[in-house]
């Protein structure tokens, strides 16, 4: 597993954001609750990847279940905390909530 780093260019963050979008899509249930969730129909995918904010959300989403989170690290072989540092570079905060 490759650790994560601090910070990611936005071409690799673009990219572990596709390779979520491709894992997502990987399932039909995962890629029925994406769609269901964000409004979009399975033949707008390809032009609302290419909406300012698209990728980010799908790191969002993938961020949002702990469970998806993990499998996808491990299918990707990366650390988990890649998908925070990815969306901070793609213009978000840290998704990760702060423990009192």
């Amino acid at each position: 597993m490759i650790k994560a780093p601090r910070s990611l260019t936005i071409e690799v963050a673009e990219a572990l954001a596709i390779q979520a979008l491709t894992y997502i899509a990987g399932d039909a249930e995962r890629l029925g609750r994406f769609l269901a969730i964000t409004g979009i129909g399975p033949a707008e995918i390809r032009a609302a990847s290419a909406e300012p904010g698209f990728l980010a959300g799908v790191l969002d989403y993938v961020a949002g279940n702990e469970k998806m989170v993990t499998e996808f690290a491990t299918e990707a072989g990366i650390d988990p905390a890649h998908i925070g540092v990815a969306r901070a570079a793609l213009g978000g905060g840290n998704w990760e909530r702060e423990v009192p």
